[in-house]
């Protein structure tokens, strides 16, 4: 298409310069690249039939040309998917707040299963375009391990990501890449072996996860305690029960600051459980006594209804 205007106007200027207005060299231009065979506008001199020659040949090869790309796109189907990249990126660019899932595999359609039962926006990115067939998340066909795949996945204003790749080593290149690009970024990394966990961790990630371990675990805690493992199931992975547990942070300028969970109303008014709560310097404090002081980005661990938990939210965000 650059080409094709280019010769147009070059052709355009040409017969300008041999005397013609702009909209009779305009015409002229059109009417002999497209080899449509109307009379010239003006009698041409010798310079004029020689430059008519040259605009003949480059004019009508690069409209073939032209027309071949463009048959040959609709027709392969090529153009449908450039257009149905375009509108998925501008899709992505209005994202805000998003996790980012590395790798379409068993772990990354877990993941993102998971987040969108709680309404999380996700962008998929994985390098096979036969896994993201079909798919009802945002998705992007490429290499993770290339920065820009991850510029087009939003990564300057997604709230995380999830590097849930087969290898390793990619995982750690992904980590090494999304950490140097957003130092303020959540990563959370798949790890196979306890090796790789703690250089995930070295390389930037937030948590390193090795599902196989998690998995195992969970098949021994249903062995052994198999009430507690399904509560604790059912609260955080299952709609179907009233109660969740959720983390709330208490903000700067919740009216909480400075006081004690006794002196507060969260346990009297909000009907909600406080299980634990996380201190600013990383200590967890499990079943917190009345007394516990309350400050700034300390963490709630609390358990309720929906309702409940938006209460406690209101109370602690102000």
């Amino acid at each position: 298409m650059v080409a094709f205007v280019l010769v147009t106007l070059a052709g355009t200027v040409g017969y300008a310069a041999l005397g013609f207005g702009f909209l009779d060299g305009l015409y002229q231009t059109v009417t002999t690249i497209t080899t449509v065979g109307f009379r010239e506008v003006h009698p041409l001199t010798p310079v004029g039939q020689v430059f008519t020659m040259v605009l003949i040949l480059v004019g009508a090869g690069t409209v073939f040309y032209m027309f071949g790309v463009l048959l040959e796109a609709l027709i392969d189907g090529h153009l449908r998917q450039r257009l149905e990249q375009r509108r998925m990126n501008r899709q992505i660019d209005r994202l805000r707040g998003h996790v980012i899932v590395c790798g379409w595999g068993r772990v990354g359609r877990s993941t993102a299963q998971y987040l969108s039962s709680l309404g999380k926006p996700i962008v998929v990115i994985d390098r096979n375009p036969e896994r993201l067939q079909d798919i009802e998340f945002a998705n992007i066909v490429g290499d993770v391990t290339d920065d820009t795949v991850l510029g087009e996945a939003g990564i300057g204003h997604a709230h995380a990501l999830i590097a849930a790749l087969d290898n390793d080593a990619d995982n750690v290149y992904v980590t090494l890449s999304a950490r140097s690009q957003r130092p303020d970024l959540t990563i959370i990394a798949r790890a196979r072996t306890d090796s790789s966990k703690s250089i995930l961790l070295r390389a930037g990630a937030n948590r390193a996860v090795n599902p196989q371990l998690i998995g195992g675990r969970r098949m021994a805690a249903f062995a052994l305690q198999p009430n507690v493992a399904e509560f604790l199931d059912v609260v955080m992975h299952d709609d179907t029960l009233e109660y969740r547990i959720e983390e709330i942070t208490i903000g700067a300028q919740s009216p909480l600051v400075g006081r004690s969970l006794t002196d507060t109303v969260l346990r009297h008014t909000t009907g909600a459980l406080i299980l634990a709560l996380r201190t600013p310097g990383g200590r967890f404090i499990a079943n917190p006594a009345d007394d516990t002081p309350i400050t700034t980005d300390t963490i709630l661990i609390v358990l309720g209804t929906p309702t409940q938990l938006e209460a406690v939210r209101a109370l602690t965000t102000n």
